[in-house]
């Protein structure tokens, strides 16, 4: 029976020119070792600064931030459009005129954010011995469909108090 003649590889599964410690070893090792409420408390830090933007450096000014490429492709506004003069708004308090740009991000989605965000954070301080279920499967249609439904009747002449700046109700 013949016999396999000595190599000198390596006894690891790494290529033989790679580093020993290889900038991505370093990162994940690293990545490994915070502790998990760095995540959220970083997360919440960057949003902290986009709204502090957002609140000193107004969304309504021409030039102060760039066209939404869908509005500027295709003429019509997709369920985002208002959301940036939205969170301006809520920054100085008038919740009411950020419903007026966007409802959609008032009532659905910043709730579910807060809500989402508080959770995670929670999760982060004490460590869970199993993991938490994914929402059901109607939950996400149901999700795809009010958005979608929302980026249709908000460019319908006869839903334009759901466009960007038009009063919800007439006395708002």
């Amino acid at each position: 029976m013949p016999v396999r003649p000595q190599t000198d590889r390596p006894a690891s599964p790494r290529l033989p020119n790679a580093a020993p410690h290889s900038l991505a070893d370093r990162i994940r090792r690293r990545v490994q070792s915070l502790h998990p409420v760095v995540w959220p408390v970083g997360f919440g830090a960057l949003g902290l600064v986009g709204a502090t933007l957002l609140h000193f450096v107004d969304p309504n000014e021409p030039g102060n931030y760039p066209t939404c490429p869908w509005l500027l492709l295709t003429g019509t506004q997709c369920p985002g459009c208002g959301t940036m003069r939205a969170v301006a708004l809520v920054t100085h308090g008038d919740v009411l005129g950020a419903a007026s740009m966007n409802p959609l991000l008032v009532f659905g989605f910043a709730p579910f954010l807060a809500y989402s965000y508080v959770r995670w954070f929670g999760d982060s301080l004490r460590r869970r011995t199993s993991p938490r279920r994914a929402a059901p499967l109607w939950f996400h249609w149901t999700l795809i469909v009010s958005i979608l439904a929302f980026w249709v009747l908000r460019n319908l002449p006869w839903f334009d108090f759901l466009a960007p700046g038009v009063p919800l109700l007439p006395g708002w």
